[in-house]
């Protein structure tokens, strides 16, 4: 029974090394612009007329300010950030259960 623990904790301990090996080389791609990062945010296009109420030209303000695409793309990046932060947490606990049956 104890060499399939041994068993068992060398593949949690792997399996958990991975997961965090992918979502830190995942993470290095985004931040790198190799690939972008996964699009959770986006902005909805209004399709109507034009009517020039101040909301619009306050809208239209902010926008030369602050594009609309970089705070999309900032939200999109602490998603990803977040969950590669769950990623690792999760495969440090799957590491640390592996260790613990190796022992």
């Amino acid at each position: 029974m104890g060499f399939i623990k041994k068993i068992i904790g060398w593949v949690l301990l792997l399996l958990g090394l991975i997961i965090i090996f992918y979502s830190l080389y995942s993470s290095y791609n985004i931040f790198t612009t190799k690939t972008q990062a996964p699009e959770i945010f986006s902005v909805a296009e209004k399709e109507g007329i034009t009517t020039g109420t101040i909301e619009e030209m306050v809208q239209q303000q902010l926008k030369g300010v602050l594009p609309t695409e970089s705070v999309i793309g900032l939200l999109n990046l602490i998603a990803w950030s977040i969950f590669a932060g769950i990623l690792i947490f999760g495969g440090g606990q799957v590491a640390g259960l592996g260790i613990r049956l190796v022992k």
